[in-house]
């Protein structure tokens, strides 16, 4: 049988890794795993005895509304003025999503089409790369790093492609980069976007997760930026509730109202009971996503400071939960790939390889900060042992 849309998918290099990792389990060693950005952390409590309560009630067994039912996508909005200052309205300018990457993959179909591009920094997550190549559109990738300007990247990227794209695609705090903006930034990109006709995408994923006196701006506190720009927020990271999924997109009325009448076809909404779980929680738990960013902060400190003492130099991150580490010089002749493979079977420690990102991600390692701060510096001792060239 042949399967078009997903024939040229390339094999997924993060399950390479995952599998070093299980038959290196399965023969006894104890992997800590830094690989799957997977949040280790509870969900508030509010939301966990909120979901049994409102389970037990057979009338939210039913179907429930594709755009999210009201009361929580006021709480979204709610949240929005409280975090950033932006006023949404919750009729027109908020939808749940299941997930940000449903959300995110859903709206490229709205967006996007057969014969049109999108621009996509690179490196990036995979499913902003995938997104628009999953709704037939090709991708223009403009550079993205720490050297670079991105800005004047993103000009000529978008100098250089035929046909125009029709949409950007961006994400800060950044994944897998762990690059931050401000809100300065965000006014030019809005520029930029306006002049040239595009939809800005912006994945806001990381929002409540910034180190050092950083809060990440919203880009919807830009003024103008609801006449080109939708975000999309999620309830993962800062509430802890990853396996929840719990997201909105919010901003331009117009895009938001196409995404409904697409999910409308395709889904009735997340399970009634968790909308109802996720709006107690974006009410009465909004002290939550500090207490996750000050354990993101401490554990990213323990694995800065222990890699800088073995002589691996990373640059501590002002957001995200990930350290972004290139490959020590004295290892730079192996690719990402053999590298995080050395590292599963030398050091008994999983990481992402960089170039399961795209173009731009090869030459480095992605450590997720998902273990604890024990649990890191035994795997900082590991690194040590299997690493001697960078003592």
């Amino acid at each position: 049988m042949e399967f078009r849309r997903i024939n040229n998918l390339p094999p997924y290099v993060f399950s390479i890794i995952n599998e070093l990792k299980i038959a290196a389990r399965r023969d006894g060693n104890d992997v800590i795993d830094f690989g799957f950005g997977n949040p280790d952390l509870s969900s508030p409590q509010v939301a966990v005895d909120k979901l049994v309560e409102a389970s037990e009630l057979g009338r939210n067994h039913r179907y429930s509304a594709s755009r999210g039912i009201p009361k929580l996508r006021e709480a979204a909005a709610n949240y929005y003025q409280h975090r950033f200052g932006v006023d949404l309205d919750p009729e027109t300018e908020v939808i749940n999503v299941i997930g940000a990457k449903e959300g995110f993959t859903h709206l490229m179909w709205v967006l996007l089409q057969p014969g049109d591009s999108c621009l996509v920094p690179a490196p990036s997550y995979p499913i902003h790369i995938w997104g628009p190549i999953f709704a037939g559109a090709a991708i223009r990738e403009v550079p993205l790093a720490e050297s670079d300007d991105f800005l004047e990247n993103l000009r000529i990227s978008w100098e250089h492609a035929w046909p125009k794209p029709r949409a950007l695609v961006i994400s800060f705090p950044h994944n897998p980069t762990t690059i931050c903006v401000d809100t300065d930034f965000f006014a030019k990109i809005v520029e930029f976007a306006r002049d040239k006709n595009l939809i800005v995408v912006h994945d806001n994923a990381y929002a409540d997760v910034g180190f050092d006196g950083y809060d990440p701006p919203s880009i919807l506190e830009v003024p103008g930026a609801k006449d080109c720009c939708v975000e999309l927020y999620s309830m993962t990271k800062s509430f802890s509730m990853a396996g929840w999924r719990v997201a909105f997109m919010v901003g331009n009325k117009e895009v938001v109202a196409a995404l409904a009448k697409m999910k409308s076809y395709l889904d009735y909404g997340t399970f009634q009971p968790i909308q109802i779980a996720a709006t107690v929680t974006l009410n009465e738990a909004m002290e939550h996503p500090k207490l996750v960013k000050d354990i993101y902060q401490k554990r990213r400190d323990v694995l800065c400071d222990g890699l800088a003492r073995i002589g691996w130099d990373v640059t501590k991150p002002k957001g995200t939960m990930f350290v972004w580490a290139k490959i020590p010089e004295a290892y730079a002749s192996m690719s990402s790939l053999e590298m995080s493979s050395f590292l599963v079977k030398e050091a008994n420690v999983a990481t992402s390889p960089g170039v399961g990102f795209g173009p731009g991600g090869d030459g480095y390692v992605r450590f997720a900060l998902i273990e604890n701060e024990q649990r890191t510096l035994q795997a900082i001792r590991n690194l040590k042992r299997a690493l001697p060239e960078i003592s």
